[in-house]
Order: C-alpha cells, then sequence, then structure tokens
C-alpha cells in the first residue's frame, strides 16, 4: 500500500483509510474486528472515526478491534462538533465541549492520544479563536498530534490558517470534504486552498453513500438492509440520487467502463478519487469482509487519459449532493 504526505504536516498516510462510520458497533463487534484485520493485512494502518457514530458506540467498536495492536502501529482520527446529548452546551466547537469531548474519545478509543482531531463541521456561534486556542492546548497537553477540519469552506479555511498564525498556535493540517465521481465540486476550490495552504485531504463518500456500487435499481424497490432504506442518518445523501434518472444513467455508463478495464465499479469510483495528486487518503467502509477486498483493488487501477475522457464524458452535467 502507497503512502502520501499529509499536506505539510511531516505525516505520511496509506491511499486508503478504513472509515467506520456506517459499519462499526459493539452489536456487530465480529465485522469490526475482521474488517480492522483485513486492512492491516492489506497494508492499511490509518483509522477514521467521530464522536457521534453511534453515539460513542463507534469509537469504542474501534478500540476493541485495535486492543491486539501496538498504539504505534497505526494512525488514529477522530472528530468533534455534532450534539452528544440534549443538553444544549454538549455541541460545537467551544473550548467548554472540546475539552469534554476530547476526553470522552480518548476513553472510549482506550488511548492517550489521537493522531488527528477534527472539526466535524464549522461552528458559526463559537468564535474562531476560542475553536483554535483549545486545539492549541490538546496539543500542548499531548493528548492530540494535529487537527483538522471536516466540510469547511474554502474561506474558512483560510481563516483558521490565520488566526492560528495571530495566536502564534498549530493551525489545521487537513480538510475531510466529500469527494466522488458525481460530486467532484472539491476540485474547484477546496483541492486548490488545501494546497495552497499545505493542507491534506482526506476524502469521504467515494462511493457516493452506495450509489455507486451500482446496487440500486431506478425501477425496484430498495434493498431492505441497504442505506437507501434507512434514510435518516444512513441515507440522508443518497435519497439525492435515487430520484434521479440521470444519476442512474451515469451509474449505468461507469459500469460499462469499470467492466472494460476488468474491475468493480466500486474500485473504479475509489481509483477516480485516488488519481488527484491532491488527495492523502480515500476514505472507504465495508460492511462485510468480501465489499473491502473488492474496495482495496482500487489501488492497482492504471489510471490514463482515455480512461479520464472516457469518465468526464459519462459525468458531464449538474452536479449531485452525494
Amino acid at each position: 500500500m502507497k503512502k502520501r504526505a499529509l499536506g505539510s504536516s511531516g505525516i505520511e498516510l496509506p491511499e486508503l483509510t478504513l472509515g467506520t462510520w456506517l459499519t462499526f458497533s459493539t452489536s456487530n463487534q465480529e465485522l469490526a474486528n475482521g474488517l480492522v484485520e483485513a486492512v492491516f493485512d492489506a497494508g492499511i494502518n490509518a483509522f477514521d472515526t467521530a464522536d457521534v457514530y453511534g453515539m460513542g458506540d463507534g469509537e469504542r467498536a474501534l478500540a476493541i478491534a485495535l486492543s491486539g495492536y501496538p498504539r504505534d502501529s497505526y494512525f488514529l482520527a477522530s472528530k468533534v462538533f455534532f450534539p452528544m446529548s440534549d443538553a444544549p452546551e454538549d455541541r460545537g466547537l467551544s473550548k467548554k465541549h472540546i475539552f469534554k469531548s476530547i476526553d470522552n474519545s480518548l476513553s472510549r478509543l482506550n488511548t492517550d492520544y489521537l493522531d488527528l482531531y477534527q472539526c466535524h463541521r464549522f461552528d458559526s456561534d463559537i468564535p474562531l479563536e476560542e475553536t483554535i486556542e483549545a486545539m492549541g492546548v490538546l496539543i500542548s497537553s499531548g493528548k492530540i498530534r494535529a487537527w483538522g477540519t471536516s466540510v469547511w469552506a474554502p474561506q474558512q479555511l483560510q481563516q483558521a490558517q490565520k488566526v492560528a498564525q495571530a495566536l502564534g498556535v498549530p493551525g489545521p493540517v487537513s480538510e475531510q470534504p466529500r469527494y466522488n465521481i458525481l460530486c467532484p465540486e472539491p476540485e474547484r476550490e477546496v483541492f486548490p486552498v488545501c494546497e495552497a495552504l499545505g493542507l491534506g485531504v482526506l476524502t469521504w463518500s467515494p462511493l457516493a453513500q452506495g450509489f455507486l456500487t451500482g446496487k440500486y435499481s431506478e425501477q425496484t424497490s430498495q434493498p431492505k438492509a441497504s442505506r437507501a432504506s434507512h434514510p435518516k442518518p444512513q441515507g440522508v445523501f443518497l435519497q439525492n440520487a435515487l430520484g434521479n434518472p440521470e444519476a442512474f444513467k451515469k451509474v449505468e455508463a461507469l459500469k460499462e467502463i469499470a467492466r472494460g478495464i476488468g474491475v468493480s465499479l466500486p474500485a473504479l469510483a475509489i481509483a477516480w478519487c485516488l488519481r488527484r495528486r491532491e488527495v492523502t487518503t480515500v476514505l472507504i467502509g465495508a460492511s462485510g469482509i468480501d465489499q473491502l477486498k473488492e474496495n482495496l483493488q482500487a489501488v492497482s487501477v492504471d489510471w490514463s487519459e482515455g480512461l479520464e475522457r472516457a469518465i468526464s464524458k459519462v459525468t458531464a452535467g449538474p452536479l449531485l449532493e452525494l
């Protein structure tokens, strides 16, 4: 598994990172254990989670799955922002919530530190100075090695760097945008700004919430165990495609391209994300070991100008929020 630099942070990550949003829970610990073992076998030692995944249960499941591996053998990232209870202050990017959340995450993950702590969204209700000061304290105390952002606008990333410089504390080292064949929008502004600021890029939703697996049909009801059957929160983005005939046409055309080069559609979709040099790592998930192994084929896809042209022709048109 090749590695790529996380911007100018000095950190290197494998091209693929195991995400835990929808598939990690202590109620299905056997699957979590199997996925972690499989990615280690494939040379992947980076894991991304968040406190809000399963309201903490995702972190607990990941900790159990990682319990047999030395802490210095893997890269561990989590996130903070979304409400963790009904308490008004138990959300956002205030110092109080950040300090409480990091301790809770470290406890659930059974570790003394995180390699990367990400602001899961931008908090317009809290001064940016307060958030960045809090991250500086966490770095100084050794609770995190670095901090980053997720789904922040280019202007917010630029402002964060300016504020960090003014405060004399470390700024963000990464951004985590949604990015896939049907939603290439980050290429327009986010990628250029990240490159200019020296930020690494961790992308999520490479399969457009499962739409780019090709398992959904425009004419039939959706599989009961799929994200489409659980619109909140699992399929919240997926709903934008299921009622869009044009999206189904694009997927069918992409299937033919994938067949033409002898790979699965998911592998092609992930490889498409990896083709950009700005991308440090692509977050992948799976509901089974076989599915995970299929997705790992992405790193062996030989990207070419012809393949780029074929996909660009298929995907031309309005962006989808996937």
